[in-house]
């Protein structure tokens, strides 16, 4: 059954996140008292008396502005009141009716869409009579509500979803979640549009033009996957807008929730320091790790270009040479595809469960051929036994005598032992000493 879409508009700064935040009940869209902070359409999922419905928060809409953004934001809504089942015209109370208010009523009036007029700030009965206004602008009703207080938004909410039809409690989505990362400016959006085949991102050429996580549903061989297009993680120091910490928080959390994430690089620039730490926050996270060396249309090749490339970046990488490294154009679509399958395998490699008795038989013989070095005061360290455990990526314990006192390069022996035997390509891998 499809999930009814509910889609917010209306120029900036009338509260539109905040009523979104309100619906989806977390701190999903970025609050901000700067007018047209929010880009990108956002999707959230909402629910109201056992009905759900995803909840889509547009940028505002600024008609006849030759500005960049609200050039933008005008496709963004026009794209999403053509998907809605249901459209919440948002207006400010506070600021009465404004011409671009007038505007939009008459296109959503025309637009043969069902919409409902939302008053907001209407934090108290002293606001009532002055929503009436709002009338003149050719609806049978207005609701006046509070998006910061919550008032009456749930008589509105009961009318929105009233032909909705309840959804049963679903589990745990099974859908692979790739979440595409990088800093600005490297294509992510680009590429997020490129495997859509729409242009579901905004794309410009000013770096950081993506503030918010962008979800989006792909299907791929009769498989759905969830992607997700995340702000630019920018280096620290350059994050001096609220909005910019937000964006920064927003992509960690997005890492977070993923299955596999997709580190965009710039061929033109290689894998900067900025890079590496966002790769560190993937491996962290223990998620799955693609890099993908994004514009490579634009570098002059010859037939050890990529052979050289990437052997510098596994040099840079160290500990995570496991990662997988893919050579794309976001622009002529060159490998992305091969993106998909990719992500595929490393997810169904997290996955991997090696039988115990095969782990002991295999890496017991390596380790009595090179056991780990003697503790500081000369102590023998002795492994017994091992087993594989973590549901959702893999967790390998090593049962000895001396825990505490196992070499660090000896771990990492440890893991390039268990990459040789059993693979785990483009997965982190986590090795837990523990006492016998």
């Amino acid at each position: 059954m499809k999930t009814p879409l509910v889609v917010i508009v209306g120029r900036p700064n009338v509260g539109k996140s905040t009523f979104f935040n309100r619906l989806v009940e977390k701190r999903e869209a970025i609050i901000h008292d700067t007018s047209g902070v929010t880009r990108d359409r956002h999707y959230g999922e909402a629910e109201w008396a056992g009905k759900k419905f995803t909840l889509i928060d547009t940028g505002g809409y600024v008609p006849e502005s030759e500005d960049t953004f609200e050039k933008a934001i005008r496709e963004q809504v026009n794209i999403a009141i053509s998907e809605a089942d249901a459209i919440l015209f948002m207006v400010d109370v506070r600021t009465g009716i404004n011409p671009v208010d007038t505007e939009i009523a008459k296109m959503l009036r025309t637009s043969g869409k069902r919409f409902y007029l939302l008053v907001n700030k209407v934090d108290s009965e002293n606001y009532e009579a002055a929503a009436t206004e709002f009338f003149s602008l050719g609806v049978e009703k207005i609701y006046d509500v509070s998006a910061i207080a919550g008032r009456k938004v749930g008589d509105m909410l009961d009318e929105v979803t009233e032909g909705f039809e309840k959804i049963s409690e679903e589990e745990t989505d099974p859908r692979l979640k790739i979440a595409v990362v990088g800093r600005p400016n490297v294509g992510k959006s680009s590429l997020v549009n490129a495997l859509l085949g729409e242009d579901r991102n905004i794309v410009t050429e000013i770096p950081g033009t993506t503030r918010d996580s962008i979800h989006s549903i792909i299907k791929h061989y009769g498989e759905e996957i969830v992607l997700v297009d995340t702000a630019g993680l920018r280096k620290k120091k350059n994050v001096q807008e609220g909005i910019e910490f937000y964006s920064s928080i927003r992509t960690l959390k997005t890492i977070g929730e993923c299955d596999v994430a997709i580190v965009m690089l710039d061929a033109q620039f290689g894998l900067e320091k900025q890079d590496q730490k966002i790769i560190d926050e993937v491996t962290r996270w223990k998620k799955g790790l693609i890099i993908a060396v994004n514009k490579w249309d634009l570098v002059e090749k010859d037939s050890n270009t990529a052979g050289r490339f990437k052997k510098a970046m596994l040099e840079k990488l160290g500990a995570v040479n496991y990662a997988e490294i893919i050579f794309i154009s976001a622009l002529t679509k060159q490998r992305i595809f091969k993106l998909l399958e990719i992500a595929k395998i490393v997810q169904k490699e997290r996955g991997k469960k090696i039988p115990t008795n095969k782990l002991n038989k295999d890496l017991l013989e390596e380790i009595k051929k090179n056991p780990p070095p003697a503790t500081s005061t000369g102590r023998e360290i002795r492994i017994k036994y091992i087993t594989q455990v973590g549901e959702y990526y893999p967790i390998f314990n090593f049962f000895c005598n001396y825990p505490k006192q196992v070499a660090e390069n000896y771990k990492r022996f440890i893991e390039n032992l268990i990459r040789k035997y059993y693979g785990f390509k483009g997965v982190p891998i986590t090795l837990s000493f523990r006492e016998k």
